[in-house]
Protein backbone atom coordinates (compact mmCIF):
# COMPACT_ATOMS: atom_id res chain seq x y z
CA UNK A 1 0.00 0.00 0.00
CA UNK A 2 1.52 3.46 -1.03
CA UNK A 3 1.34 6.20 1.67
CA UNK A 4 1.11 10.02 1.60
CA UNK A 5 3.27 12.85 2.17
CA UNK A 6 2.43 12.41 6.11
CA UNK A 7 3.09 8.54 6.01
CA UNK A 8 -0.87 7.70 6.45
CA UNK A 9 -1.66 5.27 4.39
CA UNK A 10 -3.01 6.25 0.75
CA UNK A 11 -5.78 4.52 0.40
CA UNK A 12 -6.90 6.60 -2.66
CA UNK A 13 -7.11 4.89 -6.15
CA UNK A 14 -8.66 4.80 -9.60
CA UNK A 15 -11.44 2.93 -10.22
CA UNK A 16 -13.39 1.57 -13.08
CA UNK A 17 -17.06 0.11 -11.89
CA UNK A 18 -19.14 -1.79 -15.40
CA UNK A 19 -22.73 -2.22 -14.56
CA UNK A 20 -25.68 -3.90 -16.37
CA UNK A 21 -27.56 -1.65 -18.24
CA UNK A 22 -27.08 2.30 -19.16
CA UNK A 23 -26.63 5.48 -17.07
CA UNK A 24 -27.52 8.39 -18.27
CA UNK A 25 -24.05 10.47 -17.60
CA UNK A 26 -25.81 13.02 -16.43
CA UNK A 27 -26.01 11.36 -13.38
CA UNK A 28 -21.67 11.99 -12.72
CA UNK A 29 -22.37 14.84 -10.46
CA UNK A 30 -24.16 12.05 -7.77
CA UNK A 31 -21.71 9.77 -8.44
CA UNK A 32 -18.46 12.17 -7.76
CA UNK A 33 -17.75 13.48 -10.78
CA UNK A 34 -17.01 9.87 -11.96
CA UNK A 35 -16.92 9.83 -15.82
CA UNK A 36 -19.77 7.37 -16.84
CA UNK A 37 -19.62 5.60 -20.32
CA UNK A 38 -21.80 3.66 -21.90
CA UNK A 39 -20.36 0.61 -23.98
CA UNK A 40 -21.33 -1.05 -27.16
CA UNK A 41 -22.46 -4.26 -25.29
CA UNK A 42 -25.36 -2.38 -23.09
CA UNK A 43 -22.83 -2.08 -19.99
CA UNK A 44 -22.12 1.44 -18.28
CA UNK A 45 -18.50 2.09 -16.90
CA UNK A 46 -18.24 4.65 -14.29
CA UNK A 47 -14.74 5.75 -14.19
CA UNK A 48 -12.47 7.84 -12.36
CA UNK A 49 -10.43 8.69 -9.19
CA UNK A 50 -12.21 7.07 -5.50
CA UNK A 51 -10.78 9.04 -2.28
CA UNK A 52 -10.84 6.22 -0.07
CA UNK A 53 -12.96 2.97 0.48
CA UNK A 54 -15.29 4.40 2.43
CA UNK A 55 -16.01 6.59 -0.88
CA UNK A 56 -15.75 3.63 -3.06
CA UNK A 57 -18.42 1.80 -0.60
CA UNK A 58 -20.74 4.74 -0.98
CA UNK A 59 -20.68 4.95 -4.51
CA UNK A 60 -21.62 1.29 -5.00
CA UNK A 61 -23.96 1.81 -2.43
CA UNK A 62 -25.31 4.79 -4.54
CA UNK A 63 -25.71 1.67 -7.17
CA UNK A 64 -27.67 -0.70 -5.36
CA UNK A 65 -29.90 2.22 -4.28
CA UNK A 66 -30.31 2.48 -8.03
CA UNK A 67 -31.12 -1.32 -8.48
CA UNK A 68 -28.61 -1.48 -11.02
CA UNK A 69 -26.72 -5.12 -11.31
CA UNK A 70 -22.64 -4.73 -11.09
CA UNK A 71 -20.48 -6.91 -13.57
CA UNK A 72 -17.46 -5.81 -12.00
CA UNK A 73 -15.21 -3.36 -9.95
CA UNK A 74 -11.52 -2.74 -11.08
CA UNK A 75 -8.99 -0.77 -9.56
CA UNK A 76 -6.60 0.47 -12.75
CA UNK A 77 -3.77 2.36 -13.17
CA UNK A 78 -4.23 6.38 -13.35
CA UNK A 79 -2.59 6.22 -16.69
Amino acid sequence: MNTDTTGQPDESGWYEIRLDGRLDPRWSTWFDGMNITPDTDGTTVLSGRVADQAALHGLLARLRDLSLPLVSVTQVDAE
